[in-house]
């Protein structure tokens, strides 16, 4: 089974990954395999004004973004969780909307909604855009752990007179942990990505990598376009990575904790 599963993920990946030896080509354009190996292009990427403000315009965005799904998906998390019936998958249904309804859709209208509200171009405007692609993933990831939260360590918190606030503080938070960090994962991950919203919303000072990226295959198709591309996947890759080490770490201290009590 693992064999399986291997070689469907090969079969799945590696055609993406032939941008990273494209781009230590030391020719004028993209050759595979290349001939002769360089960094001449990634120093290129490194010195380029642009291509370092759309990776900087990126890296903020993404860092918005992941903070406003953070926080407004933990809370539409527990609030569907305390839901039940007919209000639970209605209002589970339009926050998971974006997963299924085209890019293009969701770009055309934030595009109009934005534009009158002075948003289109900005830095803002792009965050908020990103964060509605980004919400049903941390709505998604809370929720897994949400369910297999004792509710009697809540009612026990309660019982002892804590308040709100310090029963989520205390009890609620660490357990739903690992839901938060694989949710921002997916959260910075999905902005840092995104094209089409980014198309509509993004401005002259505010392009995203993968906007200059698509802007500059239209005009001429250097190995720069694959530092690019690769820049894109190592900072995908990285994210993963956090996300694993972070989910260990919890789950060996809970396992420690458990073996002391």
């Amino acid at each position: 089974m693992h064999a399986v599963v291997s070689l469907v993920l090969a079969f799945l990946v590696l055609p993406t990954l032939v941008v990273v030896p494209a781009s230590l080509n030391h020719a004028s354009f993209i050759q595979i395999p290349p001939t002769m190996l360089s960094g001449r292009w990634y120093r290129e990427f490194f010195a380029d004004p642009e291509w370092l403000a759309s990776l900087g315009s990126s890296l903020k965005v993404a860092a918005l973004a992941t903070s406003l799904s953070l926080v407004l998906g933990t809370t539409a998390a527990l609030g569907l969780e305390r839901l039940h019936g007919a209000w639970r998958t209605l209002l589970s249904g339009l926050f998971l909307a974006p997963l299924v309804v085209p890019a293009i859709v969701l770009a055309v209208a934030l595009y109009y909604v934005a534009r009158p509200l002075g948003l289109a171009g900005t830095t803002a405007g792009l965050a908020l855009g990103h964060t509605l692609m980004c919400l049903p993933y941390v709505i998604v990831n809370v929720g897994v752990s949400l369910r297999t939260l004792d509710a009697s360590l809540e009612r026990a918190a309660a019982g002892l007179g804590a308040s709100p606030w310090r029963i989520f503080r205390t009890v609620t938070l660490p357990c739903i942990a690992p839901g938060l960090a694989g949710g921002a994962v997916f959260a910075a991950i999905t902005s840092f990505d995104e094209l089409i919203i980014s198309i509509f919303l993004a401005g002259v000072r505010t392009q995203t990598l993968p906007v200059k990226l698509w802007e500059t295959i239209r005009v001429e198709f250097t190995p720069v376009v694959a530092v690019a591309a690769s820049v894109i996947i190592a900072v995908s890759l990285f994210g993963f990575a956090v996300q694993r080490l972070r989910s260990r770490r919890i789950f060996r201290t809970r396992a420690e904790a458990n073996a002391v009590a």
